[in-house]
């Protein structure tokens, strides 16, 4: 507050929650299945970034929800309409009962993808980061992790046990084909199954940010080097080359026959198809590339943001002293915040600075400063040393404007304002790297 005892930026005074660094989301979505005599090509991508929106919770496996968000049940319609179209070809006796088959094949090949995101849901688990949820969504699957691993083993293994799981489960599928006959629906099915989860583990284990591959990369070079951002840079940028191949590639592989249909098959709308898919998924894997990239900046920089150095010095009033004489007390001190007290010293409150610019000057020799304050809560006492994520855990845990700055003794340190950290996570974030 200034000499007036306004806040330097009312705007930014009502703010009521910290700001949240992104999301670890490792895993992304597999593309569209593979046909029963030739697969197109399936694929996961990770967007870096929190999914937008909830969607439908389907259950709560290991205590994590579990959602699947609307845009699901457009892809889930895209699958049934392209694998009935292959099934036609495959098993023309089925008729109309064919789209029905692909509606299975598309809800069995989202299962899988959701056994995929388990995977890296327990390993977080085991190593006690938290899981936010999972999410099915229109490009597969995502598995919200709130915390970074704290060692590159750790982000190995994480990485690396959702494409196993792929893995065994084309093996599972692989075994069940034996087990049938082939050209009858369940082959087709477990066929397209096994084919489908092969492609997404080995399009999933490829060295690039934000596949899975590119987080194995990661925490090598991590481990040589001893320094996590210097194996963010090596598989981000590995990642992006990896993004102009795809939309490079993908169409070529597909007009030259090498993904398994002869080139006199393909037509114009299949080659734009294709193109289509693969700058999708180009786009997908430049944009986690370089979110990968934003987020290990800011991990990096958290560090700096702690609650000691972000604290106003405050001053202890009674909740019946007068706002104009407690402002005078503050504006001698030199300090920007007000903190009530009881008649033993105890803080019991703190003066709302939103509230301040409320109250006319001429009014303030009126108006008791505990009427404008607001009552602690535990969570809105922070210890002075707690900082980076830690510190914005716990701001994040109990939405306020102000908190109470505490030493390790209890004793009061100062106020800090959710403003002023919102100001700071800012500039960390524009400094250049």
């Amino acid at each position: 507050m200034d000499e007036s005892g306004k806040p330097q930026d009312p705007q930014e005074s009502g703010q009521d929650r910290p700001p949240q660094p992104p999301v670890q989301t490792p895993d992304g979505p597999p593309a569209a299945p593979p046909s029963p005599d030739g697969p197109q090509g399936a694929d996961r991508a990770n967007t870096g970034q929190k999914a937008p929106g909830g969607g439908i919770l389907m259950g709560r496996p290991f205590g994590v929800p579990v959602y699947v968000a609307p845009s699901w049940f457009l892809v889930a319609a895209l699958i049934t309409w392209v694998f009935g179209g292959q099934l036609e070809r495959v098993l023309p006796e089925l008729g109309a009962a064919r789209y029905l088959v692909s509606l299975f094949f598309a809800v069995a090949f989202y299962a899988s993808v959701l056994v995929h995101e388990l995977a890296h849901t327990v390993a977080a688990l085991r190593f006690k980061l938290p899981v936010r949820r999972i999410q099915l969504q229109f490009f597969g699957g995502v598995s919200e992790i709130e915390k970074e691993t704290e060692t590159p083993g750790r982000e190995f293994v994480l990485a690396f046990v959702g494409p196993l799981l792929s893995l065994v489960l084309a093996g599972v599928f692989y075994v069940g084909m034996q087990m049938v006959e082939p050209g009858t629906v369940p082959g087709v099915l477990l066929a397209g199954l096994m084919i489908s989860n092969l492609i997404v583990a080995i399009f999933n284990l490829l060295p690039g940010l934000p596949l899975d591959g590119g987080r194995m990369l990661r925490a090598v070079v991590w481990k040589i080097t001893g320094k996590p951002m210097s194996g963010t840079v090596a598989a981000a940028w590995v990642g992006r080359a990896l993004a102009v191949t795809v939309l490079i590639g993908l169409p070529l592989l597909t007009h030259t026959g090498a993904l398994g249909r002869a080139p006199e098959e393909i037509g114009g709308a299949d080659s734009l198809t294709d193109a289509l898919l693969a700058a999708i998924l180009a786009a997908i894997i430049w944009t986690g590339a370089g979110n990968s990239l934003r987020m290990a900046r800011l991990r990096e920089r958290l560090p700096d943001l702690t609650a000691r150095t972000l604290t106003r010095r405050a001053i202890p009033v009674e909740t019946d002293t007068p706002l104009s004489e407690a402002l005078r007390r503050a504006n001698d001190a030199g300090a920007r915040a007000l903190v009530v007290v009881d008649r033993q010293g105890f803080p019991t409150a703190l003066v709302r600075e939103a509230a301040l610019v409320g109250i006319p000057e001429h009014r303030r020799p009126w108006v008791a400063a505990g009427s404008l304050a607001q009552d602690l809560k535990d969570g809105m006492r922070v210890a002075a040393d707690l900082a980076g994520e830690d510190l914005l855990d716990h701001l994040r845990a109990t939405p306020a404007t102000e908190y109470l700055v505490v030493e390790p003794s209890g004793a009061i340190y100062g106020v800090l304002s959710t403003a002023d950290v919102e100001r700071a996570f800012v500039a960390a974030m524009a400094r250049p790297s």
